[in-house]
């Protein structure tokens, strides 16, 4: 997970940020905090990314491009100034585009992301995406749990007892009911 624009954190933001730091290393992600335009955690950045094929996906505006032109500056890819309106990046990136890295490896620029749309999972697999989902589901009384209503399931006693983070049990019951039940 990478945090770009880590410059800007300050006070609430930079709360979040060490908030979702805490939901996600302990999962085992890698979690960067960068700025493409100070340059911090860049470094650091291309070092994983090295002899990899990289994908950046995200939502509009938030930094991709201007993150990949700070990891290799002769790519010279477009960017967009921030909106006064919005005071958000504007949509710049109109497909993906695969790019060398001179470290080694590549780079995929993605158009921004404006919703997730759950089309082809079965509701039974989307719990194989959350890893601390799949290390309980086993567990549950019913082998076809889908660890929302059903007794006796261990995931659900996971998250009661703070072994399971609650935010990230939100976003899989929001992917299972295709809702947005953000909290």
């Amino acid at each position: 997970m990478i945090f770009n624009k880590s410059d800007i954190f300050k006070d609430e933001l930079q709360e979040v940020q060490t908030a979702y730091l805490d939901i996600y290393e302990p999962l085992g992600y890698s979690c960067y905090a960068v700025s493409a335009i100070t340059g911090d955690g860049i470094a650091e950045l291309k070092n994983a990314f090295h002899s990899k094929v990289n994908l950046l996906a995200g939502h509009s505006g938030v930094g991709k491009s201007s993150l990949i032109n700070a990891l290799e500056p002769g790519l010279k890819l477009k960017t967009g100034d921030i909106s006064r309106q919005h005071l958000k990046g504007k949509h710049t990136t109109t497909f993906a585009e695969m790019h060398p890295l001179s470290t080694g490896g590549y780079i995929i620029d993605t158009p921004g992301i404006r919703e997730f749309v759950n089309i082809d999972f079965k509701p039974t697999e989307i719990g194989h995406y959350f890893i601390e989902i799949r290390a309980l589901m086993n567990q549950c009384q019913y082998n076809n749990c889908l660890h929302d209503n059903e007794k006796d399931c261990a995931v659900k006693k996971a998250v009661e007892e703070g072994k399971i983070h609650a935010q990230r049990y939100y976003n899989y019951i929001s992917i299972l009911r295709n809702e947005d039940i953000y909290r």
